[in-house]
């Protein structure tokens, strides 16, 4: 039984039963039987994780126990993708290509710095080596899948080649929409197909067995016509017709001499170049959008013996974020040049107190500064110190518990601070015209907070009957949060009506919260059948009692499969939602769902069609109609899934 490892996401390959941080890990066929379009069906129900946005995968963005959007690090390859454009998401490659998820819940600044608030989510894209089979240096895999719910076409092609020293892989994949989604009402979800195409190269070079560099390039493009705010619904001739580019590059060199336990080095140079065009349907005004990151980082992971056995994990990261912003060729107000400059040195030790008990000690300082183009908005150049503690104690092979008491942040983002000039409009009629404003803050704070967790895990193989395993994971959270960054629109003011206009603002302050909750998840596989469970109780408020708008529902998520044959599959997932009324005022709440999907597959293992993996699905099984709370743009009704893929 090989053990569950946590790698990108803590910068260290650990066992999972041996970290004191509430961690998920999704990979391989766990990912391959969703059939996933976005990433809301890949990852959206690992326990205390929402992708809220609507089913638009533009959109998409996370949502980890009640913290959004870059409240959440989110790594591809081990490079950030940071980009922060209200109603715009940020995930940027075709779900086939994603070999591996870590989830790690709960603050992670120690380790990632600014945004780790929530946690981290590590996204890994296949290699070579995962594709693979034993004997093969080189291969190649061809995939179809189609969707009936806005008859989705997503065909992918990879090839892929490991000759000892060097390997490569190739991939092209694209979702190609011929009609809108429906909801489970049956009503179109208008300005919903967005066709998308993604392209991966990797290149790998292994001089000596002590060496690795990497280099790895990906173009992401989608283009359709969508509301300007791609999480709500159309609003007709006001859409706009959007296209996006997105170049990420990740150049990496990981030296591990076999005979040292004082090095193990990474350094990694990686880039973003963001591109959004939106032309507004009703009046051709454009909008261009530039937001770039480039970044450099390098740790190293030691092992030594202080009279007891110390692993540490340290290192620096850099990087720079920069936007830019225009309406018909003139400067944006709306998203202001502007760039952001972090600086990060941190260091993790673990100290193994017994054979049975660690602890753990970290620390990061962070220097951040936001500068921007106007010299009427204020610059900010700020500190801050991310400690952490945490215990992990094995009593036996099967238990564990573990504890963690951590300082986390979130320095505020570029469009948080300088957002400014018209949100929205609304018409209510001839002569009546309603505008919002952004009203930019730079004075905003960096969100700070303290977070405790406990938990325990517990894995056994041959648990009930020989070659089956059990893993089985429950923790309890609280975060106390100063300077909460909240959202505030306000209601039009109709004192000004006889103008033909009335007014309202978007602005953002800092109000001091709490957020707290219980998860469990469990996985059983007995060959034969298989089952799972995942369960997300997440709780928050303001600490004057005001509800905070981003606390998910209550959700309980239950697999079960069954195996008649070795070659195939079957099996139904359930989710539960309850009521989200705990909102603030003027807030839709969100209301109880539940769902059945349905899932199958054959790998046939000998004949002509070994080398082939036939899958069916059918998502939302009773064509529920249903929103994930806080959306309110409805998700996908009834979609039947079908996909064949070959590898040769």
């Amino acid at each position: 039984m090989p053990p569950l490892i946590l790698g990108t996401a803590l910068r260290d390959d650990r066992d999972i039963r041996d970290t004191p941080v509430a961690a998920t890990v999704a990979e391989g066929e766990n990912l391959e039987r969703r059939q996933a379009d976005t990433y809301e069906e890949l990852i959206g129900d690992i326990p205390g994780v929402v992708i809220e946005g609507g089913p638009r995968g533009i959109a998409q963005e996370p949502n980890i126990r009640g913290f959004q959007d870059e409240q959440v690090v989110l790594r591809v390859d081990g490079g950030r993708l940071n980009f922060n454009q209200a109603h715009r998401g940020r995930f940027f490659f075709d779900p086939d290509i994603v070999q591996r998820v870590e989830v790690v819940r709960g603050g992670g600044s120690t380790l990632f710095g600014s945004g780790a608030i929530g946690g981290v989510i590590a996204v890994d894209t296949k290699d070579a080596t995962d594709l693979l089979s034993a004997g093969q240096t080189t291969g190649a895999r061809l995939r179809f899948g189609f969707s009936d719910n806005g008859e989705v076409y997503s065909p992918t092609a990879t090839v892929y080649g490991d000759w000892g020293k060097f390997d490569t892989l190739a991939f092209i994949g694209t979702r190609q929409f011929d009609a809108p989604l429906d909801d489970g009402a049956g009503d179109d979800i208008l300005r919903s197909e967005v066709d998308k195409v993604n392209g991966v190269l990797k290149f790998g070079f292994e001089p000596t067995p002590d060496h690795r560099f990497e280099l790895s390039l990906s173009h992401y493009d989608d283009e359709g016509t969508t509301p300007a705010a791609a999480d709500s619904a159309s609003r007709g001739e006001r859409d706009v017709e959007r296209s996006a580019e997105i170049f990420t590059g990740r150049l990496s060199w990981d030296w591990n001499p076999r005979n040292s336990n004082l090095v193990d080095l990474s350094v990694l140079i990686y880039g973003n170049e963001l591109d959004i065009r939106e032309d507004r349907l009703v009046d051709g005004r454009a909008d261009q959008t530039e937001y770039d990151t480039f970044g450099f980082e390098v740790v190293n992971r030691s092992r030594f013996d202080i009279g007891i056995p110390v692993s540490l994990v340290y290192g620096i990261e850099v990087f720079r974020d920069t936007q830019s912003g225009t309406r018909n060729g003139d400067d944006r107000v709306q998203f202001p040049d502007s760039q952001a400059d972090t600086t990060g040195l941190f260091a993790e030790a673990t100290f193994g107190v017994t054979n049975r008990l660690d602890f753990i000690a970290g620390v990061r300082h962070d220097d951040y500064s936001r500068d921007v183009d106007d010299p009427t908005l204020a610059d900010v150049d700020e500190t801050f110190f991310s400690p952490r503690i945490g215990f992990s104690y094995r009593p036996n092979d099967t238990w564990q518990l573990f504890g963690n008491l951590a300082r986390a942040f979130r320095a505020p983002t570029l469009t948080e601070l300088y957002n400014d000039g018209e949100h929205f409009s609304v018409d209510f009629g001839p002569g009546l015209t309603g505008v919002n404003s952004f009203v930019p803050n730079p004075d905003l704070e960096e969100e700070e907070s303290t977070q405790v967790e406990l938990g325990a895990r517990f894995e056994r193989a041959d648990f009930a009957r020989p070659g089956d395993i059990l893993r089985f994971s429950v923790n309890a959270y609280y975060a106390e949060v100063d300077n909460f960054i909240d959202s505030v629109v306000t209601d039009f003011d109709f004192s000004s009506a006889f103008t033909g206009f009335v007014f309202g603002t978007t602005s953002q302050r800092n109000v001091d919260a709490e957020l707290y909750g219980f998860e469990a998840e469990m996985d059983y596989d007995a060959g034969l059948w298989f089952a799972g469970l995942g369960l997300s109780m997440p709780r928050g408020k303001q600490k004057n009692g005001e509800a905070l708008g981003s606390i998910p529902q209550e959700r309980l998520v239950t697999t079960l499969g069954y195996r008649p044959l070795d070659d195939l599959e079957l099996g139904l997932r359930a989710t539960f939602a309850a009521d989200q009324d705990d909102v603030p005022e003027g807030g839709s709440p969100g209301e109880s769902y539940g769902l059945l999907d349905m899932f199958g597959s054959w790998v046939p293992s000998d004949g002509p069609l070994e080398g082939s993996v036939f899958r069916a699905g059918i998502d939302n099984v009773f064509d529920e109609d249903y929103t994930i709370y806080p959306n309110e743009l409805p998700q996908s009704g009834r979609t039947f899934k079908v996909s064949v893929s070959h590898q040769f």
